[in-house]
């Protein structure tokens, strides 16, 4: 038994032009099956990809807190001609320097129109066939923790853990990481950014969420109602959701 993330959640007060800045910033395209702005490679809607992790972005009456967000997207380039053209056209669309106390980085860090931090990586060999998105980064206390959850949770790939990082990937060797950095700050805030998870066919999604509970995993009321997902917590209290098979 295991769960495949589908797609991150990102919270938005204008989620169709938060969608429509995300869909020029990967090179793909927006798609509206409900009140959801769903952003995916161009061409026919599939969901799930077998591969990418798209962008799902829900509207929703607040705004971004002053505070970082834990959770990010890191963008991959090809060359330092390709990270120079993506940092001026994500620029042009309305992204905003961020300084996140990053000091001299060889990446770029910037924000979208709401406020949603996030890098331009420099050229990176690692990072060459992971699509538009390199990785997904989450900050944490403690990334040894954070791997043997996550891991179990989703059947990922460790390649990489120690005190101060945990790096995982599909084991089919397809899609973004997923990072966990050690960070002295805390959670204060709701998370802005998170991923959604799904069962595999077959899989029993009651059972799935009762094994996430049994590796660690907290229930999170935020006055869902009755939704067909189930909305929890890791370990460290970043927020997550099950969703049901269709």
């Amino acid at each position: 038994m295991a769960l495949r993330p589908v797609h991150v959640n990102m919270k938005a007060l204008d989620g169709s032009a938060v969608g429509r800045f995300w869909a020029e910033a990967l090179g793909w395209s927006v798609f509206r099956p409900g009140v959801t702005t769903y952003v995916g490679p161009e061409g026919a809607f599939v969901w799930p990809d077998p591969v990418v992790l798209g962008l799902d972005v829900v509207p929703v009456p607040e705004s971004k807190a002053a505070a970082k967000n834990r959770v990010h997207l890191d963008l991959a380039t090809k060359s330092v001609g390709h990270h120079a053209e993506l940092v001026a056209r994500l620029k042009a669309l309305g992204a905003t320097p961020a300084d996140v106390g990053q000091r001299n980085v060889p990446w770029t860090v910037l924000a979208d129109p709401e406020g949603n931090e996030f890098c331009v990586l420099e050229p990176r060999e690692i990072y060459a066939d992971t699509g538009p998105i390199a990785r997904v980064v989450v900050d944490c206390a403690e990334p040894r923790a954070m791997a043997r959850f996550w891991g179990a949770a989703m059947e990922w790939t460790l390649h990489e853990v120690t005190d101060e990082r945990a790096v995982l990937r599909s084991a089919k060797g397809v899609g973004p990481y997923l990072d966990f950095l050690r960070t002295p700050d805390v959670k204060t805030v709701p998370d802005r950014i998170h991923l959604d998870l799904l069962p595999y066919p077959g899989d029993d999604k009651p059972g799935e969420v009762a094994r996430l509970r049994a590796l660690g995993a907290t229930d999170l009321d935020l006055g869902q109602g009755d939704v067909p997902w189930t909305c929890l917590t890791d370990p460290e209290g970043h927020e997550f959701c099950v969703l049901a098979p269709s």
